[in-house]
């Protein structure tokens, strides 16, 4: 009884945590350049003893979940006709600088000028560049190349007077070597910046949506849904066998 009891109270704990992942990528179906988080099961064996020996016996398998990380796969790219929108073609990310002035990586695109004259990003985070902080001209025109080259023309100059302010530092790191924080931010596993890389592209003027499916998220809730209510199905019917085996017990 004890077996069951505790094998379907792990499942059913499991798929809660994983229809919270699921439901999370859900709500962030429209979300800009966000990446779905990727959720497992995998058993866990529980054996008497310290597991060193063969004679340990196993008693009964429990569920956990496993979380591998996120899914890189690009999502769609939508023109936007802003000049302060990026879309990263390809595989690639976005600098930012942290609160605490750390550097982590976005794909979101949606880019402004704040009330200092720095580029931020939706959240208002710093975008880096390959001089740090990006700062522009107050009042100029900006326009930002396929390569991430950020340029200005300030209002009743000139075309030809278009002058290079920076250049936003993208990357490329091993997508393996990647870590979601709580902030949805990416970092790198050892958590020193990333080196820029020439070969990341941008779409001037677009965005990239979310990656996430809809209907693929949906499916998975009905599916987690109806696992949880197996499970539970389970506990209910391990309690009416111990009522039963205590009354047989009872008449003894």
């Amino acid at each position: 009884m004890d077996r069951l009891i505790y094998t379907a109270m792990s499942g059913s704990t499991q798929a809660l945590e994983q229809q919270a992942i699921v439901a999370n990528n859900l709500a962030n179906a429209s979300t800009t350049g966000f990446r779905a988080q990727l959720a497992t099961f995998r058993a866990v064996p529980m054996a008497f003893g310290d597991g060193s020996s063969i004679n340990d016996d196993t008693t009964r398998t429990f569920v956990l979940s496993s979380t591998p990380g996120a899914d890189y796969t690009p999502g769609p790219i939508q023109q936007t006709g802003n000049p302060l929108d990026v879309a990263i073609q390809g595989p690639g990310w976005l600098a930012v600088q942290t609160a605490d002035g750390g550097e982590a990586y976005t794909r979101a695109g949606n880019l402004h000028i704040d009330e200092n004259g720095q580029l931020v990003n939706a959240m208002n985070q710093t975008v880096l560049g390959n001089g740090g902080p990006v700062s522009v001209p107050p009042g100029a025109e900006i326009t930002i190349g396929k390569d991430g080259t950020i340029s200005a023309l300030t209002p009743g100059d000139p075309p030809t007077a278009v002058v290079t302010v920076d250049q936003l530092k993208l990357v490329n790191p091993d997508p393996q070597t990647m870590t979601r924080g709580d902030d949805g931010l990416f970092r790198t596993g050892d958590g020193n910046p990333a080196d820029a890389d020439p070969a990341v592209t941008l779409a001037p003027a677009s965005l990239e949506g979310s990656n996430v499916n809809p209907v693929s998220a949906m499916v998975a809730m009905i599916t987690n849904a109806r696992q949880f209510q197996m499970q539970t199905k389970l506990l209910e019917n391990a309690d009416k066998n111990d009522q039963s085996a205590n009354q047989l017990l009872s008449f003894s």
